[in-house]
C-alpha cells in the first residue's frame, strides 16, 4: 500500500488482499464509514480494528494481527495492515477526512511485484533513503497474531 497527501508518498507498506476463492475488488472507491472497533458478522466476530469500510459488500482496510502474511494474499476480501500502519492510516483518514480520500486497489499481482523491487532497490543502496513522488491517488494497494476477518 502506498499512502499519498498532496501527491507526496508518506507511508509505503506491505498488505494483505483477498486469497483464492475470496477476492478484493479493484478499482477506485470512497471510504463511508470507519470504526475503531468493529467485530465481524460474517466471519465469527473477528476482531476488524481501525476498519475504513469502502465498499457496501463489506470491504475493509483494517488491522490484523497475522502480520507474517502481509505482502501476500490471506484475507477474505478484505485489505489487512499491521496494527501500528492501521492506526496511522486511521488517524490520517479521519484527519483528512473520508470524503477526501480515495482508495486505489489495483492489479495485485503487479504492485506486488514492483513492491519488492522498490524493497530489493532501497536495499541494494545500504538503506539509504531517497526522494520518491507518489501517485496522484491518496491509497494504491497491491496484493498480492491472530486478528482476521
Amino acid at each position: 500500500m502506498r499512502v499519498t497527501v498532496g501527491g507526496k508518498l508518506r507511508y509505503s507498506w506491505a498488505v494483505s488482499t483477498g486469497r483464492a476463492p475470496y477476492k478484493t475488488p479493484a478499482g477506485t472507491f470512497r471510504p463511508f464509514r470507519m470504526e475503531k472497533e468493529h467485530y465481524s458478522k460474517e466471519w465469527d466476530e473477528a476482531p476488524m480494528p481501525y476498519s475504513i469500510f469502502f465498499t457496501a459488500a463489506g470491504h475493509a482496510i483494517h488491522a490484523s494481527n497475522a502480520t507474517r502474511q502481509l505482502g501476500r494474499p490471506a484475507s477474505h476480501g478484505c485489505v489487512r495492515l499491521a496494527p501500528s500502519n492501521a492506526a496511522a492510516l486511521f488517524t490520517l483518514v479521519r484527519a483528512e477526512g473520508p470524503g477526501a480520500t480515495k482508495v486505489t486497489i489495483t492489479n495485485g499481482a503487479l504492485a506486488g511485484r514492483t513492491a519488492r523491487s522498490r524493497s530489493a532497490d532501497v536495499r541494494a543502496r545500504g538503506r539509504a533513503h531517497h526522494a520518491q513522488r507518489g501517485p496522484s491517488n491518496p491509497w494504491q494497494t497491491g496484493a498480492d497474531d491472530s486478528w482476521t476477518e
